[in-house]
């Protein structure tokens, strides 16, 4: 028995019950509170990669848009690229042509090149002057050549911007609406080719302070192209007399409508060159005066492979030949007095491209070679 004035507590059963129940129960609280955890997060991760998905596919719908609006409209008004004016100052660009060849021809050290420029430039855009495929431009729009000369090939991270492109004579060899078809977008959404279109972007406060670009398609005005003997094949809608009708109307209405103040305007073939090509009289012929009589600062070319600048007295246009995007080196010489008899100002015969900087009152344009070095540079001023 026990001891007289001792006592023996005895264990309390029901507070052990109510202390495992206590347990039990933010166990289970815990676990709830876990679930919920994990489940928000699951939505916010859900958001994210929704919400991404969502803006891509809004981009890549967009782009096709503009792609359907711009194939339905080149025959009847250049289409504006973009739905609004986008503003930067400086802006900055770049411009090469005559490039897809797998990477051969030194088109990958081109591209290297640009591609440490551009990074440096930070550019906006990159503007290409035609024969983007050769040799024979695209089979369709699946045809595995736009990933190994162009999406395969531009890969630095400067260069994962739009590509503003025009079609080149060896463009029309292949299937020409491959180029401008939206699957291409879908495949690599830098793409944007059109026949004709047009861009604008802002630099400065002023309405006037803007630069407008006009893209234009060449080929159906060379007549050599379109003879019974030529390779070409002509597979626009309407006649190719009737395109051209248009499209000389068309860039007539939108350089007089223009309030910018500069215009540049980019085709494929060239219009003055001491090259392997040389002049192409029918644009001298077509479409020089319409540029003079606009008050065009700057036409913007490839086709010559080669790198030069050509300021003629007796026209206020500025010449400008990007072609050095590949194969090169065809060992011409300007003449003596191609200076004083055709303007020159620079030329080389082999690979490059140009870097442009663009401020409300000036333009200040880099040729670079394939090691990254500046042949030449020029400035055009406006006050």
């Amino acid at each position: 028995m026990p001891a007289e004035g001792l006592s023996i507590e005895q264990p309390d059963s029901q507070h052990s019950v109510d202390q495992d129940e206590e347990v039990g129960l933010l166990s289970v609280t815990r676990q709830i509170n876990n679930a919920r955890i994990k489940r928000r997060r699951a939505w916010i991760m859900f958001g994210i990669v929704f919400g991404t998905l969502l803006g891509v596919s809004l981009i890549l719908i967009s782009r096709i848009d503009q792609h359907l609006a711009c194939r339905k409209s080149s025959l009847a008004v250049l289409c504006r690229s973009g739905s609004s004016v986008q503003r930067q100052t400086p802006l900055n660009f770049l411009v090469v042509g005559d490039w897809g060849r797998n990477g051969l021809y030194n088109q990958s050290l081109v591209a290297e090149q640009m591609g440490n420029v551009g990074a440096q430039l930070n550019v906006s855009f990159i503007i290409s002057t035609g024969d983007n495929f050769y040799e024979n431009g695209l089979t369709g729009p699946d045809d595995e050549q736009f990933s190994t000369s162009f999406s395969n090939i531009y890969t630095q991270k400067s260069l994962q911007t739009t590509w503003y492109s025009v079609l080149g004579n060896h463009d029309y060899h292949g299937n020409v609406s491959a180029q401008v078809d939206q699957k291409v977008t879908l495949r690599d959404p830098r793409w944007n080719c059109h026949n004709n279109f047009q861009l604008i972007h802002d630099l400065g406060n002023t309405p006037q302070a803007k630069v407008e670009f006009f893209f234009i398609d060449t080929n159906p005005f060379v007549g050599e192209y379109w003879t019974t003997k030529s390779s070409y094949a002509w597979q626009l809608p309407i006649p190719r007399k009737d395109y051209i009708m248009e499209e000389l109307m068309n860039l007539t209405n939108a350089l007089a409508a223009s309030t910018a103040k500069w215009k540049i305007v980019v085709g494929h073939h060239t219009m003055r060159s001491v090259s392997t090509h040389g002049d192409t009289l029918e644009l001298l012929e077509a479409v020089l005066p319409i540029l003079e009589a606009n008050a065009v600062d700057l036409y913007i070319n490839g086709h010559d492979h080669c790198m030069q600048h050509i300021k003629r007295p007796d026209s206020p246009v500025h010449f400008l030949t990007s072609g050095g995007g590949s194969k090169a080196w065809r060992g011409t010489k300007p003449l003596i007095n191609a200076e004083e008899d055709f303007g020159l100002r620079f030329y080389y015969d082999g690979q490059g491209f140009a870097a442009v900087t663009m401020l409300p009152t000036e333009v200040h344009i880099d040729l670079y070679n394939i090691s990254g070095q500046v042949m030449y540079s020029m400035n055009l001023q406006k006050n």
